[in-house]
Formats: C-alpha cells, structure tokens, sequence
C-alpha cells in the first residue's frame, strides 16, 4: 500500500497550528461524553439524521430542533419540521428518532455499561434504528470514543486516492468489508501517532477542508 504521501500530509497538519484546533475538538467529544441523557441524545438523533445526508446540514437541523425537541415533538410535527429544514429522508428519520427515545432516558448509563468500544458499537448498530456500523461509530466518537473509525464516503474517496483501497462501487457497506477499512486506517493511525478519533478528524480535514464533528 502506498501511504508514504498521506502520512506526509497528516503529519504536516500536525506540525502546523491546525492541531491545537483538532485538540480542542477532540476535547469538546470527550466533555460531551459527561452530559445529561438529554444531551447524548439530541447527538444519538444527529447520527441518525446524518445517515446518507451531509453533516454541516446536519448540525443546522440539530440546533434549530434542539433537545427539547427530539424528545417531544410527535412524530408527525418531527417530520414535518424536517423536512421545512431540508432533510432527504424527513420521515423515515422522524420514525428512528421516535422509537429511539425508549433509550433517552439512561443513555449515558447505557454507553458506560458496555466493556469495550467494539461492543459499544454493537450494541447502538443492532438496537438503534437508523444506526449502522458507520453511525454508531460516529455517536460513539462524538461522545469521547477513541477507537472506532468512521467510514464515509469522503473517507473511502481519500484511501482510494492513494490506492490504500480499491473505491466500492456501493456506498453501503457490508460489515466486513467496514472492519476490514477500519484495520486500514487503525494501521495509518499508529503510523502517525494517533487513535482512531483524531485521524478521522484529519482526514475529514484533509479531504473537505473543514474541521466538523
């Protein structure tokens, strides 16, 4: 594999003063792991909503819904809200959140009673509607998670670039072929002195030019 050039820009981006703002990020996941139930779940609905739609306009729909609202808006008002803000998939998304709040209120002691992070993501991929490997790896690293990788298109689109992986044709992955990139990029992180959470920062950086969540 041919990652000489991406582990250059990586650790040219460590080098500059983009990290203190990556620590920083990295930071606020760790501090947003402590919140109430509340909280955790008003970022649950934003991984789901984030499924096969854009996060930048994600976080939008996030703080313009609120907390308050992913608990208690109807399903119907939910959708329609969602769909007034742009959402691809209002309803469908409006039907994950509502059977997803069952787990509102002891999110935080759910995520503290699982061992590890791969069973962390088993648990939120098999029980949450709307959650696959990718989500679920995606709430947990939001929430102070180190060692699970988030695998998008971007992602897929930057290794391909530099032939770490032959580009799927599909962006649905299977769940092997999902822990399969995740030990490609798992091996890129010790190489750069990194875990998991902070190189997909990096890499989003890298491939989008923004640093988001």
């Amino acid at each position: 594999m041919d990652d000489l050039k991406l582990l250059k820009q990586i650790q040219k981006l460590k080098d500059s003063d983009i990290r203190q703002k990556i620590g920083r990020r990295i930071s606020e996941f760790k501090s947003l792991g402590k919140k109430s139930d509340v909280i955790l779940f008003s970022e649950l609905c934003f991984c789901i909503l984030t499924a096969n739609f854009t996060a930048e306009k994600t976080i939008k729909i996030q703080n313009e819904i609120g907390s308050s609202g992913f608990l208690n808006l109807p399903e119907r008002k939910l959708a329609n809200k969602l769909k007034s803000l742009g959402h691809r998939y209002p309803n469908t998304r409006a039907k994950y959140i509502v059977e997803a709040r069952k787990f509102a209120k002891n999110l935080g002691q759910l995520v503290k009673s699982q061992k590890t992070d791969i069973e962390a993501r088993e648990f939120f991929a098999e029980n949450v509607k709307g959650l696959g490997y990718k989500e679920a790896s995606h709430f947990l690293r939001n929430i102070g998670f180190e060692n699970l990788a988030i695998i998008d298109f971007h992602i897929l689109d930057l290794l391909a670039k530099h032939n770490l992986i032959k580009k799927p044709k599909t962006k649905s992955l299977t769940k092997k072929n999902y822990l399969e990139f995740e030990k490609i990029l798992s091996n890129l992180s010790k190489k750069v002195s990194l875990n998991l959470a902070e190189l997909d920062v990096y890499l989003w950086l890298l491939e989008t030019g923004k640093v988001l969540k």
